[in-house]
């Protein structure tokens, strides 16, 4: 067996949901336009490509995290040196709580994640954009 004494995803899932922030799509859909908050998607490509996503988000790729928010990274990205609130979401806010934790050990200030993720805001009536590609 390649796995032994492992703690689990659950395990992790639990940890991290202790350890952050997590917002209400109430109260996203309240402040989603303001300029303070960046919406983070999380979500892969085809998931943004399929389905949409929430409007105005940046999207980010989970496996570039630590890469784009760490400002001595070679691909960080300036949005997170601003005073900003950031609000990352994925489909069922699981990658987003471990990303929002990973985001703080970082040092991201002011860091929460989507209670329910994409598909509990869409359940919620939530308004959907269709995909479109920023520019950095």
């Amino acid at each position: 067996m390649t796995i032994h004494n492992g703690v689990g995803f659950k395990t992790l899932l639990a940890e991290a949901n202790a350890d952050v922030e997590t917002i209400t799509i109430e109260t996203l859909q309240k402040t989603i336009d303001d300029d303070t908050i960046v919406v983070i998607d999380l979500r892969d490509i085809r998931e943004l490509q399929r389905e949409g996503q929430l409007p105005g988000a940046l999207h980010m790729p989970r496996g570039m995290l630590e890469f784009w928010v760490d400002p001595d990274s070679p691909y960080a990205r300036p949005i997170f040196q601003e005073d900003k609130r950031f609000v990352f979401y994925c489909a069922s806010a699981w990658r987003s709580a471990l990303a929002c934790q990973v985001a703080g050990r970082l040092g991201l200030q002011n860091a929460s994640h989507l209670e329910g993720g994409f598909t509990g805001w869409k359940e919620a009536g939530g308004k959907v954009v269709a995909y479109k590609k920023r520019p950095k």
